[in-house]
């Protein structure tokens, strides 16, 4: 499988990618989960455009925000957002990187980003000198089937419960919590983009046509009932606390 060339990525999808409602209902997946102990430091794990670190600014004015990204046009939208925020242009998966802020982050996230990398393990160890000793980190990864325009984004795994919980203690980190969210209507949202196969790529690059909007539309609604765990949920979503050294 070819990599992605994140910088073309965000250029095609970026649109399509805010109207998405299954960014939607990770963010407030998220949200949900970072308002149980309010940070004072995020770090985000591959933030491209910056759109969580967008609302994340909203939900905690008071907190200082960290995005890390291989892309530098997604990290130069997100930097024209939140010009009050820092930036790092790294990739976690060949070392650790550099610290840019002025303590350890509190509170990280990691959103949908362990799929795209043959070693998810090796990028959050890579990613751990961001991270206070006793940090936070929340992470959302994909389950259930793999669809074409999956491939074509460059997913190398989808993941259970049970395999996120193993990449998360082999990167040093304690799982606190772990559930499989959506069912069923986040399935249904994804079965749809399982049928539409490859004619889904075309339909999200630019502006998507008036009938994709309007299934958005209507599945935005919808995943406000899923339920919030159950063994057959796909989207899978973690917390998890840093072990000390």
């Amino acid at each position: 499988m070819s990599p992605v060339d994140w910088d073309t990525h965000w250029s095609k999808f970026g649109l399509s990618s805010r109207l998405n409602p299954a960014q939607a209902f990770r963010r407030r997946l998220v949200r949900k989960l970072l308002a149980s102990t309010p940070p004072s430091t995020i770090l985000d794990i591959g933030c491209g455009p910056g759109d969580l670190l967008s609302e994340l600014s909203e939900q905690f004015p008071n907190a200082q925000l960290t995005g890390v990204d291989v892309s530098a046009s997604g990290l130069e939208q997100a930097q024209a957002r939140l010009p009050e925020a820092s930036f790092l242009h790294a990739d976690l998966t060949l070392g650790p990187a550099e610290k840019v802020q002025t303590e350890p982050a509190s509170h990280a996230i990691c959103t949908e980003v362990l799929e795209h990398v043959d070693e998810p393990a090796t990028l959050l160890r890579n990613a751990a000198p961001l991270i206070a000793a006793d940090g936070t980190l929340v992470v959302t990864v994909p389950g259930g089937p793999m669809s074409a325009f999956d491939k074509h984004l460059g997913h190398r795994r989808h993941f259970t419960k049970a395999a996120l919980k193993d990449v998360l203690e082999d990167a040093g980190f304690e799982l606190k919590k772990i559930s499989a969210a959506g069912f069923p209507t986040f399935n249904l949202y994804r079965l749809t983009v399982l049928l539409r196969g490859e004619k889904l790529i075309n339909d999200t690059e630019g502006s998507p046509p008036l009938l994709a909007r309007l299934v958005m539309m209507m599945f935005s609604v919808l995943l406000y009932i899923g339920l919030p765990n159950s063994p057959w949920g796909w989207q899978i979503v973690a917390l998890a606390k840093k072990r000390a050294a």
